[in-house]
């Protein structure tokens, strides 16, 4: 029998419903639409949606529930939410029992609970003990907390009070603040957690740091140990290996492992205790205690890598470099050598990086050094090689720069020497080219379509006779202000050059170069035929001293040339190929002279043969009259663009033969050489470049270039050789490059170059190397025969391994 009881009506006016309120002695206020009490008002019940409440601040809704007064348990069901005002907990879960005499909540099904704001709890099965204050379950959970960090659990107990997490078989997921992708991971078997500080003890762990922590995608960086716990700012790994390298079935290419590793974040430092070096699990090298800064870190003091170097000039060396932080913007390396033979390079690199200007500097002292030449002996050498730039963010430009370069030695030799022996944290603060010597002060300036810079350079030639070494220009400066259109038909640009430039000890010129050119856009005739017509100008004012060129008083002179240029592409297309014929003609005239050129060495090939400046000179036009002649043929097949065949060859002739153009450019004469090229590419399998120059009775090859490259799956043959003759030049060599890729971890590479006109092989580099995302190794067998004053022919064989991003280890393992 029901019985229907009405505690307390209200009429709500809005909603235009009634509320019952049903006060208990003891625990809960009912506040339904309608409730259904038992005869002894022992049980109470109701399938309606509402509310009840506790005196201590307890408040719960659900659809439906029942409520046993003898036992005081409550039973709830359907859309449950728990508000622990008091405690700031709220629980939501489908079905749900409240025992309320042990202050227990246990729920049935999928449960979400949410603490003090900070941390969400998503479980299955959950108990939560108001009176001890904790929450557990043994079923696969999910916490999060407010840093969105997330922990994965196969069972856990969370004590409220202490924020502490107890936890089997947890995963968590690191949040990095970098990136909305990338996070650490860490797994433990059992672990305290706490949740406020993050401190934990754990037994069997693995973090997994993200993949891109040493800029290497490729990677998985990872640390295994017994046991770990994490106290402030410390975390101590004991019984641990770490490895950066992906991860596969088999033991990784290599890994160190200690009795502990400890990341000390405040010296954000990781530090090893009695390290081990293990390459496929075989003890390399044992440290007794080393640290290296953590991932997080991109600049932190201490000593680098050493380096090991062995050179048959002056023997095996050691580098002990030491890295300093100065401030935020500046650091230093100090790099001292130590060698066998009683030699020491004291080495220093100093850079410093602002919001618009960097500077890097690098100087070293060598002492003891004893030349086996005459030119050049000193005991103590040195150099000197700095950079700096600065962006001088004027308003007005797009661009404005200024660049200060310094390289000095003060032995001839000195590069080649030590060449194994000079580092940089920046390839383009070492000088490139080893005979000779460059120093610059540069400024530029860039807006829309003009360009300003100006700059003063010295260059010196290690391998001229001290008196003549030196080459001085300064300053230097160029004005350029490109495609201005003038009218519908063409544009106009227009380039001021200026210099000084001391050379030869006493040989000075002073120029001032002014070019303008017309140039109309191209005409397309109803014919097929393409044309175009250019017209420049160029104002020369010179005065030199000790000048085969330049005359020693001030010449004003004006040369003027005049291009027309026409072609006309003939297409024929079939089902496969695409074939396009271009016959076309180059017609010049300048009415006035050139200067005499003819010693200069000046190339030319098919692909400038067409330019204007082709003889790439600043002062002067090409003279005479001339006409070049050419077609270019191509034949593409349509649906591979990679299969094609291109043949071209162009002939200058002129009026007469013009002996101030360079003899070496072949087109001095009436009748110049066959300059052509010719390149086919199948499939990426072949790919072959060949340039040459015939005379003009067709009777002698005087220029030959051609690259060659063959791959095939896993191997490839690279062939360059060269070959001039007569006025050409009188190089002559080819050079051979084999690769063989084994396998997906192995490759061999062979190279050798043969000097052909001399008969002498100038070297050999035999390289094998096996490499994976983590790990490379190679041996390197070099044979030279080069000779120049200290520099001896050698044969060196060098070992290499990196293991990344640890080390890079190099030892030669000569006799």
């Amino acid at each position: 029998m029901k019985n229907k009881i009405k505690i307390i009506v209200f009429l709500i006016i809005s909603a235009n419903a009634f509320f019952l309120k049903l006060f208990a002695q003891e625990p809960f206020i009912f506040e339904v639409e309608e409730i259904n009490i038992s005869k002894n008002a022992t049980f109470f019940s109701s399938d309606k949606r509402g509310e009840i409440k506790s005196d201590d601040g307890l408040k719960i809704i659900s659809d439906k529930f029942n409520y046993d007064k003898s036992t005081n348990i409550l039973n709830l069901y359907g859309n449950i939410t728990i508000y622990d005002k008091k405690n700031d907990i709220s629980i939501s879960s489908n079905k749900l029992i409240y025992f309320k005499n042990d202050e227990r909540f246990f729920s049935e099904g999928k449960t979400k609970a949410h603490i003090y704001s900070k941390y969400t709890f998503e479980s299955f099965d959950v108990l939560f003990n108001r009176k001890e204050m904790f929450l557990t379950s043994s079923n696969n959970s999910i916490i999060y907390d407010n840093y969105n960090n997330k922990y994965e659990s196969s069972e856990f107990k969370y004590l409220v009070n202490e924020s502490l997490l107890k936890a089997k078989n947890i995963f968590i997921n690191y949040k990095n603040d970098k990136s909305e992708y990338f996070s650490d991971k860490f797994f433990f078997k059992d672990a305290f957690i706490n949740l406020e500080n993050q401190n934990f003890i754990s037994n069997e762990t693995l973090i997994e740091f993200h993949k891109d922590i040493f800029d290497r995608s490729e990677n998985d960086p990872r640390i295994s140990s017994i046991s770990s716990n994490k106290n402030g700012k410390l975390t101590t790994l004991s019984k641990a290996i770490f490895t950066s390298c992906k991860k596969n079935d088999n033991c990784p290419p290599w890994s160190i492992k200690a009795n502990k590793i400890i990341h000390d974040k405040t010296k954000k430092q990781l530090i090893y205790d009695k390290a081990l070096l293990q390459i496929y699990d075989v003890p390399i090298l044992y440290f007794p205690k080393f640290f290296h800064p953590d991932p997080s870190v991109k600049r932190q003091s201490g000593l680098l890598k050493p380096l090991l170097n062995k050179s048959n000039i002056i023997g095996s060396s050691l580098q002990l470099p030491y890295y300093k932080v100065l401030s935020e913007n500046r650091d230093l390396t100090f790099k001292p050598t130590f060698f066998n033979n009683n030699l020491m390079m004291l080495q220093n690199e100093f850079r410093q990086e602002n919001k618009f200007s960097s500077f890097i500097a690098d100087v070293a002292l060598i002492k003891g050094y004893n030349s086996s030449s005459q030119l050049n002996k000193k005991k103590n050498i040195n150099h000197f090689f700095s950079r700096y730039a600065l962006d001088l963010n004027l308003p007005n430009f797009e661009k404005s720069n200024f660049f200060l370069k310094t390289e000095r030695v003060n032995n001839d030799n000195y590069l080649k020497v030590f060449e194994g022996n000079l580092s940089s944290t920046n390839k383009l603060l070492l000088p490139t080219n080893k005979n000779k010597l460059s120093s610059e002060a540069k400024i530029e300036f860039y807006k829309n379509d003009s360009s300003f810079i100006s700059s003063i350079n010295v260059f010196e030639d290690l391998a001229s006779k001290n008196s003549d070494r030196y080459q001085y220009i300064f300053p230097r400066f160029e004005f350029k202000k490109n495609s201005v259109n003038l009218t519908s038909l063409g544009f106009m640009d227009f380039r001021s050059l200026g210099d000084n430039n001391l050379k030869n000890t006493n040989n000075l010129t002073s120029r001032l170069i002014n070019d303008f050119s017309f140039k109309t856009y191209d005409i397309i005739l109803n014919s097929g035929f393409v044309n175009n017509f250019g017209i420049y100008f160029k104002n020369l004012n010179s005065i030199a001293k000790n000048d085969q060129v330049y005359k020693d008083k001030l010449q004003v002179q004006l040369m003027s040339i005049a291009e027309f240029q026409s072609s006309m592409p003939l297409i024929k297309s079939d089902e496969f190929y695409n074939n396009t014929l271009t016959p076309k003609f180059s017609l010049r005239f300048n009415p006035g002279d050139m200067k005499n050129y003819s010693t200069t060495k000046k190339k030319i090939n098919y692909s400038n043969i067409y330019s204007i400046n082709r003889l790439a000179l600043e002062d002067s036009f090409e003279s005479g009259k001339s006409l070049t002649l050419g077609f270019d043929f191509k034949k593409e097949n349509i649906e591979n663009i990679n299969n094609f065949f291109e043949a071209s060859i162009a002939k200058v002739f002129r009026d007469k033969n013009d002996k101030n153009i360079p003899v070496t450019s072949a087109i001095d004469k009436k009748n110049s050489n066959y300059f052509g090229s010719l390149n086919y590419s199948f499939d990426n399998l072949i790919d072959l470049n060949y340039n040459f120059s015939i005379n003009n009775d067709l009777n002698a090859l005087e220029y030959s270039d051609i690259e060659l490259k063959f791959v095939k799956d896993d191997f490839f043959i690279e062939l360059n050789y060269l070959e001039e003759n007569k006025n050409i030049g009188n190089e002559h060599f080819i050079e051979n490059t084999f690769g063989y890729d084994i396998d997906e971890n192995n490759f061999l590479k062979f190279k050798t170059r043969r000097n052909k006109k001399i008969n002498l092989t100038e070297f050999y580099d035999l390289i094998y190397e096996y490499k994976n995302d983590c790990l490379t190794a190679g041996i390197n067998y070099k044979k030279t025969f080069y000779n120049d004053r200290d520099v001896k022919p050698s044969e060196d064989l060098m070992f290499t391994i990196t293991l990344f991003p640890l080390t890079t280890f190099e030892q030669s393992i000569n006799n």
